[in-house]
């Protein structure tokens, strides 16, 4: 049974018909995105020789939603980010802002460089752990649940902030780099039933359709996304899992050492792409 679904998965990618992504230019309120770059070249090892914005593979209405904020519903979570943003909580009596005020002016270019070393942690963070951190130690609040709606909408407005801004990710800081081949190790590992690999859908058959879907390079500069079929925005790790899941597999925790290794990696691979937080797919 399991050899006879390892084929069948094969069969069903192999099969699907392929399509380029189109050759379009990005702008969102008038600012300019890049979704093609060169790959980044160090370390060495890019699979491809230009990273692309999963945009590039979307159907014209979904990328037109994206390209207009007023259709966007992703920016209705960033609507609300801001008031959380502004919300004095915890037993500091702080908000957000006490300390970093303006979010337009001390965010900007932030969210393009996550997920960085953390020398308090002696692991890397990203955003939704460092909004906890700063919960937890300077407002004196319940650190967020993972996937709690706040702390979706709040990473959103966060990352929103460094709309435009190219990824750009520093692994010489700490231990990044063996992180960064911890992450690379996870994304060509084949797990569950159907013995596939992150790399499997987005490097093996990208630009092929799996399940009407158009299969992209797989890059992460748009999360959270706003996903259609769910109609909410979907968190980075919620997506690593639930690609893991479609393996047949059981997927780690999210913020596991696993998952965060990953989102390194992944990160690396779309460096130069322009942060489109909140992006829009099917």
């Amino acid at each position: 049974m399991l050899s006879a679904a390892i084929v069948l998965a094969g069969a069903t990618l192999g099969t699907r018909a392929f399509a380029d992504p189109v050759d379009e230019t990005l702008e969102i309120d008038g600012v300019a995105i890049t979704t093609v770059a060169p790959a980044p070249s160090q370390p060495e090892g890019h699979p491809f020789e230009e990273v692309k914005s999963g945009w590039l593979y979307r159907e014209p209405d979904t990328r037109a939603m994206e390209a207009d904020s007023f259709e966007n519903p992703g920016m209705l979570n960033v609507e609300r980010g801001e008031e959380i943003w502004n919300t004095v909580e915890g037993e500091a009596g702080k908000s957000c802002a006490s300390c970093h005020e303006d979010a337009s002016e001390t965010m900007q270019g932030v969210g393009a460089t996550f997920p960085k070393w953390s020398e308090a942690t002696g692991k890397p963070i990203n955003v939704e752990l460092q909004i906890n951190r700063c919960r937890a130690e300077n407002m004196q609040a319940e650190p967020y649940a993972f996937d709690a709606q706040d702390q979706k909408d709040l990473t959103a407005y966060v990352k929103h902030q460094s709309l435009g801004v190219p990824v750009t990710i520093d692994l010489a800081a700490g231990e990044m780099m063996s992180w960064w081949n911890r992450g690379k190790d996870r994304y060509y590992l084949r797990t569950g039933q159907l013995n596939l690999s992150c790399a499997t859908c987005h490097e093996g058959y990208n630009g092929r359709y799996i399940r009407a879907d158009h299969l992209s390079q797989g890059n992460t500069n748009g999360f959270p996304t706003y996903r259609l079929k769910q109609g909410n925005l979907v968190s980075l790790h919620n997506r690593f899992r639930g690609c893991i899941r479609d393996t047949r597999a059981e997927f780690p925790d999210a913020f596991s050492d696993e998952l965060m290794a990953l989102e390194v990696y992944t990160a690396w691979r779309g460096e130069n792409l322009s942060v489109e937080t909140p992006a829009v797919r099917q």
